[in-house]
């Protein structure tokens, strides 16, 4: 029977069902597995990765890098902005992905006529796809399977020995919104630090950490500066802080040693009037008292 409006209406008023959902994720998953979202192209390697586990031909990176509006092989500047969402601004912000390639499926007439190649997980060996969850790790590129990576809880990667840390195991092409929210985050942390997606420094980074070290001495200078001596005046005539404050200081210890010699009682034109005993343990015959005047030889005894 025909149906009537009412019934088509209310057919597709109807939300899909889990299973449509599924087969939908499945499709787009499949379709970013195989083609390259910027050229639409199927997906060759050398393959690349960001910082949200989408995967590009490097080439079209290459292209989408260099300068002007139109390049031929990709889509225009402002699609691929929108694809990218400014996650790349040069190849520090991707990751080389280092694929195990499937030989069995390769030497398969059926792949042959294709031209696609298999990639698997080099430790359990599945083929990697939109049925296997995949991570690849930073910065070594290596790819395996979340499963792998999972149950082996090393810290050094398997086909390079290569350290890495959790936050850097990378899914591909995730899901869930709480892997891509997690991504977000430490791409935003790793910015924080001055570093790119691939761990290398980010253009600028120097730059910015000067900027940061003298704002830091600027600050702490004005402390110091505050809470040091005070300046002398400018009235001194010398116009160099360090110098000022060296003269005033010598200048200070000749008036404690005036004042030192005046306690003491001390009189150098009194003191010269008397005979001091030499070095040498001889009179000395220069004062005024013995001046001319020489005693016996008898009389010294």
């Amino acid at each position: 029977s025909i149906p009537t409006r009412r019934e088509l209406v209310r057919e597709a008023a109807r939300a899909p069902s889990t299973a449509q959902v599924k087969e939908a994720q499945r499709e787009l998953q499949e379709h970013y597995w195989t083609t390259c979202p910027l050229s639409h192209k199927p997906l060759i390697r050398p393959i690349v990765a960001d910082c949200v586990g989408n995967m590009y031909n490097k080439d079209a990176i290459l292209k989408f890098l260099l300068p002007g509006e139109e390049i031929e092989g990709i889509s225009s500047k402002a699609d691929c902005e929108e694809i990218l969402c400014g996650r790349v601004k040069g190849l520090r912000d991707v990751v080389e992905l280092k694929f195990e390639i499937d030989t069995e499926q390769s030497q398969h007439p059926s792949t042959k006529l294709d031209k696609q190649e298999g990639w698997i997980c080099p430790v359990t060996a599945k083929q990697l796809g939109p049925n296997v969850k995949a991570v690849y790790l930073v910065p070594c590129g290596h790819v395996f399977s979340e499963e792998a990576v999972r149950q082996l809880k090393g810290d050094k990667c398997l086909q390079c020995n290569e350290s890495y840390t959790e936050e850097n195991v990378i899914p591909i092409l995730p899901t869930k919104s709480e892997d891509k929210q997690e991504l977000v985050a430490r791409a935003q942390k790793l910015a924080e630090q001055g570093l790119s997606h691939s761990l290398k420094k980010a253009p600028g980074s120097k730059k910015r950490k000067k900027q940061a070290n003298g704002d830091a001495a600027e600050t702490e200078g004005a402390s110091r500066s505050n809470t040091s001596t005070p300046k002398p005046n400018a009235t001194n005539g010398i116009k160099h802080a360090a110098t000022a404050m060296l003269t005033a200081r010598v200048l200070e210890e000749e008036n404690e040693k005036k004042k030192r010699r005046k306690m003491m009682g001390l009189n150098e034109n009194l003191d010269s009037l008397f005979t001091k005993d030499s070095k040498d343990g001889k009179m000395n015959n220069t004062d005024f008292m013995t001046r001319g005047f020489t005693l016996p030889a008898g009389s010294r005894k």
